[in-house]
């Protein structure tokens, strides 16, 4: 070989290794087959901005959420899965009063580091990166001890782990220390050793994600940081239910049966074709942060649509005035409802459906549901409704009600966008009533006093050639030509929101004062003689929910403002959101 020639072969060589090794081959990721049908992973390791938001994130959420798994334990205990609850119990003890970041390290998790939750097949694998082996392992036996008796201990391949069957599902759960990584997966009670030992990671699928770069090309496609990528495969997962061969979903319906006394389902061959059928329309989600910081929470979430749907609505242009414009109102939400758009496509899937019904008993009922979509859609074609583009409601003030048996006291606009602005106003005026004349020019003209005496408040309408605007509270009149003038969307635009922090509070507030009052009453009356059957599952419901607003309030006092807006590509649908803390 000329030395030319060899000194480029040697230079090729010394690319390719060095894009090569810079993989660690003891990554989350390259214990994840390439075909699996779910994953949500991270690519790289968090850099410390996004690591300190993430424990920020779960310090506010974390109270919440050890109420809920307490909530759990005692509705398990209920129902007499004591052992499950006892678990339950163990598992909130350890985050109990503690923050994100003290958990973790009495977990002896690296979370920073990496982490992976992906499918083997059906059955869900956790990966998460070790700061200190000998910290989980302690954690392991504080669950024993909690579940008052050894797990079982197993080995595979040389690879030790301990499991434990969950009651009445015909599943068993997983846990070991593997290396430098905890993992933690559900498999089937009598699970044969090739699969745990693919769970466990000591038999390597024999292409894995991190070799196939599948995730990694998307979050580069989609604009995802490497933070937390997640992917939701139905052209994988829904045939691979519906076979209904896969080891995890074969276990769950089999000891359904046993539970049951009835035979296990058969699944015809019909099943997984038209699986791939339904998969086709739907192929793809897709998910991760765009930005994440201690002030900024950005994610994307990506459907990816069959060409027919992406076609009939990614260049369509919606006349909804307000869709093409960032709000600023402390409530502000557009949504572009092009009806005769909306009922020519679900027309043609309701005809396509008819002319090839589904056989699959699975989805037997599908083919009824088209028919009345289809007769709904008809309707839907009858003016004025047939000539609605879309609404937008913009907000200025709320006020909560006083009492249960009052209603807020609520200030702003809506606007209905419509190719037929006098007859939307006609059928306006022949139900609501009342003598009520209104130009054309974008001129406020005063609601009627019958309309007045129900808002409590005053009003005005006003109306051009493209849409309706009413205004309801003091000044609002002064607005109305305002929404009206509103730019329109682009092409493919499909809705838009934002919401400030006072309003996002006022109205978390309400929720949590209403989740609060049922939780009282629930308990109240789980004491009570000849309460129902249900009553401790409700108080367990009343309780989590209670929980969740309570999180829901720490969270509000940090947020400056929540934004979103929702659009069609050419390969699918593309819905954003934005949270800013202070």
């Amino acid at each position: 070989m000329r030395p030319t020639k060899r000194l480029i072969a040697l230079g090729v060589a010394s690319v390719l290794l060095a894009a090569c090794g810079h993989k660690d081959k003891d990554a989350p990721l390259a214990f994840v087959p390439a075909d699996t049908p779910y994953v949500a992973a991270s690519l790289d390791k968090l850099d410390d901005d996004a690591y300190e938001a993430m424990l920020n994130q779960v310090n506010t959420e974390l109270p919440s959420q050890v109420a809920q798994m307490k909530a759990v334990a005692l509705d398990m205990e209920a129902k007499g899965n004591v052992d499950g609850s006892h678990l339950m119990k163990a598992v909130a003890a350890e985050f109990d009063g503690k923050t994100a970041e003290a958990a973790l390290k009495n977990l002896g998790l690296d979370v920073k580091t990496g982490s992976a939750i992906y499918g083997l097949g059906l059955s869900p694998v956790a990966r998460v990166s070790l700061a200190d082996p000998a910290a989980w392992d302690a954690f392991v036996g504080r669950l024993e001890t909690a579940y008052g008796k050894k797990l079982d201990a197993g080995d595979a391949g040389g690879q030790a782990y301990r499991h434990v069957a969950i009651s009445d599902t015909g599943i068993q759960l997983v846990i070991a220390t593997v290396g430098k990584q905890a993992v933690v997966s559900l498999l089937p009670a009598d699970a044969a050793q090739p699969l745990i030992r693919q769970a466990l990671g000591a038999d390597r699928p024999e292409k894995s994600l991190q070799d196939d770069g599948r995730l990694a090309d998307l979050a580069k496609d989609k604009g995802y940081k490497d933070y937390a990528v997640g992917l939701l495969d139905l052209t994988r997962l829904l045939p691979l239910i519906a076979a209904g061969k896969d080891p995890l979903f074969a276990a769950f319906i089999k000891q359904q049966s046993v539970k049951t006394g009835e035979p296990a389902p058969v699944l015809p061959p019909s099943c997984q074709t038209e699986a791939s059928r339904i998969a086709a329309r739907v192929p793809s989600i897709s998910f991760g942060y765009t930005k994440l910081d201690l002030h900024h929470q950005n994610q994307r979430v990506d459907i990816a649509l069959a060409d027919d749907v992406t076609k009939a609505f990614s260049g369509l242009k919606v006349e909804l005035p307000g869709l093409g414009q960032d709000a600023s109102a402390p409530f502000d939400v557009s949504l572009a409802l092009p009806v005769e758009q909306i009922r020519t496509f679900m027309t043609t899937q309701s005809e396509s459906v008819a002319a090839k019904p589904f056989e699959c008993p699975a989805f037997a009922s599908m083919n009824d549901s088209f028919t009345k979509l289809g007769s709904t859609m008809q309707q839907a074609a009858i003016p004025p409704f047939g000539d609605i583009r879309g609404v937008r409601i913009v907000i200025d003030s709320f006020k909560p009600a006083a009492s249960a048996t009052q209603v807020p006291q609520v200030t702003g606009r809506v606007v209905l966008a419509t190719r037929n602005a006098p007859g939307l106003l006609a059928m306006g005026q022949a139900v609501l009533g009342g003598d009520f004349k209104l130009a054309g020019d974008g001129k406020p003209a005063a609601l009627p006093a019958n309309i007045v005496g129900m808002l409590g408040m005053p009003g005005w309408a006003a109306m051009n050639g493209q849409a309706i605007a009413i205004g309801v509270g003091l000044g609002e009149d002064a607005k109305l030509d305002e929404v009206l003038m509103a730019s329109t969307g682009d092409a493919g635009r499909l809705s838009r929101m934002h919401l400030n922090g006072d309003m996002y509070r006022a109205w978390v507030d309400v929720m949590a004062d209403k989740a609060k009052a049922y939780a009282s009453a629930m308990t109240t009356a789980a004491g009570a003689d000849g309460a129902p059957d249900s009553q401790a599952e409700d108080t367990a419901a009343a309780e989590r929910s209670k929980a969740q607003f309570d999180s829901m309030k720490a969270q509000a006092t940090r947020v400056v403002q929540v934004s979103g807006e929702a659009h069609m590509e050419e390969k699918g649908l593309v819905i954003s959101g934005a949270v800013e803390y202070k």
